[in-house]
């Protein structure tokens, strides 16, 4: 199951599972917004390498994030397919000039322009991926919580959070549970089944999957109403952790990080990079 769940958190001992829930959430927050306000490719190949040197250290392996691999990979070739029957002279436009290396059919042009913008949206996808997949992978649900709730935001909404990334692994194994039971009983959702019959058949898991998790949600309601939840203003947290030397350079690295983009993005006013000049 751990190979095939989705948005889990993976335990390891790892520089970076021992980082506290406050600094990875700001270093995701500073990194996520240098990734996002740039198109040069120098920067985004820089932040691309930080990326995996962290998912590197993390000890997490991609087979146990599979699914959000081949998600993000399904999304990016429908994201450039879009985007290129939509509007196939967007390189053209942004880079100022055309260099046509095959006509395709109608106004469809394979251009050079067109591939290198392409190049630049794939990516700013392989930048942020594993850092978002890794911030979700290595942080403990209530240390995140905590750590919302340290940097101003309310602890109510905070363990909301909390709970709704604590209860993503209990539905999935509930599915995996009532999916067995269903085919005990003769219910076919196997791989040789058809595809059509295989969704209609998951029909049958939906009820029982509902019934379960609002018994679940009902159980803690009313554990959390019966110990007072909400009544005081402010909270402490059990899994909150003090700072230490790693976590100040991981936020002072996430801000170097911030600067390095503006500062090459924006030296020339422009935020591509342009080759064909």
């Amino acid at each position: 199951m751990a190979a095939n769940t989705v948005l889990n958190y993976l335990p390891r001992n790892s520089i970076v599972h021992n980082l506290t829930g406050t600094t990875k959430l700001v270093f995701f927050l500073l990194f996520t917004f240098a990734s996002m306000v740039t198109y040069d490719t120098r920067v985004l190949l820089v932040l691309m390498i930080f990326s995996f040197a962290c998912f590197k250290l993390s000890s997490i392996k991609l087979k146990e994030v599979r699914f959000m691999l081949i998600f993000m990979l399904v999304f990016l070739l429908l994201n450039n397919l879009f985007i290129f029957l939509f509007d196939p002279n967007q390189g053209t436009k942004i880079y100022g000039t055309e260099h046509v290396l095959v006509h395709l059919f109608f106004k469809y042009s394979l251009t050079a322009e067109q591939l290198f913008y392409h190049f630049n949206i794939s990516l700013k996808y392989f930048v942020a991926l594993p850092v978002a997949i890794l911030f979700i992978s290595a942080t403990n649900p209530s240390e995140f919580a905590a750590s919302l709730n340290k940097i101003g935001v309310s602890y109510r909404i905070g363990y909301a959070v909390a709970i709704a990334l604590r209860y993503i692994p209990d539905i999935q194994r509930d599915y995996h549970n009532i999916s067995q039971a269903q085919q005990a009983r003769g219910v076919e959702l196997g791989k040789n089944e058809k595809l059509l019959n295989r969704l209609k058949n998951s029909v049958s898991i939906l009820l029982p999957l509902i019934l379960s998790s609002l018994a679940r949600i009902d159980t803690i309601s009313n554990a959390m109403e019966l110990r007072g939840f909400g009544k005081n203003k402010k909270r402490t947290w059990y899994t909150q952790k003090p700072f230490k030397a790693a976590d100040w350079a991981a936020i002072a690295l996430g801000v170097v990080l911030l600067i390095f983009s503006l500062a090459v993005t924006f030296y020339d006013g422009e935020r591509f990079y342009n080759p064909f000049k």
